[in-house]
């Protein structure tokens, strides 16, 4: 009977030992400081970021200024990449709070049910390459690319929660808290299934959290995330 599951043991290890480590779901919130219906999402967000299974970022954006509050975590390349979604989803136009789920499907970030349905859906997803992340470099290993190839992107988000008195417009005298606030977003390159290395730039500001995106072109699925939390010195 020992020699039999010790056979069984021998026969699951090697499966056991080489199986990918599972990337977070990245989950990206499209808001605005100035959206009278976005003021919600925060905490939406701030519930996501508890679990171990997923990775909130919140990408804020300035199309709503003219509403009379000029947004002090928008930038442009943010929207930028948001309408690289509109364009994927076939979507009219953008809108917030809008989240997109691993890069395979959108919705609401308020529709708590929708969400952990795209959640669900996208960690039984293959795992994709592995990512090695340190404070001044990134690494893609060798794997299974998809036609095309895929982009490789670097986020820095400001892990502590940012807090924002609005003091006009829609949310005239509201604070705003932000989740895991999107602070830089530059594509490192492209990743065609061979390891490949890149050094990551200094980071604009103390604190800063990153992470590593590996992504199918054109705002596809995403393939593999891992991030490094700034050191402590």
């Amino acid at each position: 009977m020992r020699g039999a599951l010790f056979a069984c043991l021998l026969m699951l290890s090697p499966a056991v030992a080489s199986a990918a480590p599972r990337s977070p779901v990245v989950i990206e919130l499209y808001t605005a400081q100035g959206c009278g219906s976005c003021t919600g999402a925060g905490a939406a967000m701030e519930a996501l970021a508890a679990r171990r299974d997923v990775l909130p970022l919140t990408f804020n954006v300035d199309y709503w200024d003219y509403l009379g509050w000029t947004d002090t975590l928008a930038r442009p390349e943010f929207v930028v990449r948001q309408k690289t979604y509109v364009s994927r989803f076939k979507l009219e136009d953008p809108y917030t709070p809008q989240a997109v789920v691993g890069g395979r499907g959108e919705a609401g970030a308020l529709e708590a049910e929708r969400l952990e349905t795209l959640i669900t859906k996208a960690a039984q997803a293959p795992a994709g390459p592995r990512i090695t992340v340190s404070e001044d470099s990134a690494s893609v290993a060798s794997g299974a690319a998809p036609q095309g190839g895929a982009e490789v992107w670097m986020v820095r988000y400001d892990p502590r929660p940012r807090s924002v008195q609005v003091r006009r417009g829609d949310n005239r005298g509201q604070t705003v808290v932000a989740i895991n606030a999107v602070r830089e977003l530059r594509r490192l390159g492209s990743w065609r299934g061979r390891t490949l290395t890149w050094r990551l730039p200094a980071a604009t500001e103390p604190g800063l959290a990153t992470v590593v995106i590996v992504q199918s072109p054109k705002g596809g699925r995403i393939l593999s995330a891992t991030k490094i939390t700034p050191s402590r010195k």
